[in-house]
């Protein structure tokens, strides 16, 4: 397998869990657009089996590479790193974890339980960072961990995927200000992510970025299907450094509402 055929899969399943985005995708593309993605967001949690590397390493054998600092996330018990390929028209690749020795051992015990059911030869394979929910979960599961931890119960319900892929602003031509990109979203009934405002991150920061709130789709469980808010969209600008080179990490401050892209609508 190609990293192309890789990203391209990645694409066609994201999709599915998100129709909205070849929706917004379309759109651009009608405006005379070329749609570049800037990044993909994966999930995992720190079982020595599941941890950010057990994700990474399919995709270093592509060349990507580990870069900048660890980002932390306090309150939501997430730690993330990310990676960057040497062809910069490849999207940089953003790796999250829920820190189980910081969750309940309600929360430990069960995704410790899941971990070891899965074979090696899924963990191993090419594909394993789209491979979906490698496990059998219940609803009434899902319910008790989303409780505590958001995060948690959405990678039960739906495994190693793309959460998110990320329009490049700085390749669009009509909305190179992220606050017209938003009001032409939002004018055409899309729902964004108010969460510490519409825009997240200032050009101070390097980076702005904002993103749309999942909409839920039905999923399987073995006590019934259910709707579930499933992907999101992200838009990201990015600004150049003093080295007059453009900002290609993260800001922690921003990313913790962006997680927050998934919380079911109230």
């Amino acid at each position: 397998m190609t990293l192309e055929t890789l990203l391209d899969k990645m694409w066609v399943d994201y999709c599915k869990l998100n129709p909205a985005a070849k929706q917004i995708h379309d759109m651009f593309v009608a405006e005379g657009e070329t749609v570049l993605n800037d990044h993909i967001a994966l999930r995992t949690f720190n079982h020595p089996r599941l941890g950010i590397e057990s994700l990474a390493k399919q995709l270093k054998k592509f060349g990507y590479e580990q870069k900048g600092e660890p980002y932390i996330f306090t309150e939501k018990k997430l730690f993330a790193r990310h990676y960057e390929h040497p062809d910069e028209k490849m999207p940089k690749i953003f790796i999250s974890e829920l820190e189980l020795e910081k969750v309940s051992p309600f929360i430990r015990e069960t995704l410790t339980k899941l971990a070891d059911s899965i074979p090696q030869s899924v963990i191993d394979s090419e594909d394993f960072s789209m491979c979906g929910r490698p496990w059998d979960m219940s609803y009434a599961l899902y319910s008790e961990l989303a409780k505590e931890s958001e995060y948690a119960s959405w990678v039960a319900a739906y495994g190693f995927r793309p959460n998110h892929f990320t329009v490049n602003i700085n390749n669009l031509k009509k909305f190179q200000d992220i606050n017209h990109l938003n009001d032409f979203l939002q004018s055409k009934g899309i729902v964004l992510n108010k969460s510490g405002g519409l825009v997240k991150g200032t050009p101070a920061d390097y980076l702005e970025q904002s993103s749309t709130m999942a909409s839920e789709i039905p999923v399987k469980f073995t006590d019934g299907t259910h709707n579930l808010p499933g992907c999101y969209y992200e838009f990201a600008k990015r600004y150049k450094m003093d080295n007059g080179k453009f900002y290609q990490g993260f800001v922690a401050k921003s990313a913790d509402k962006i997680f927050e892209s998934t919380n079911k609508q109230k």
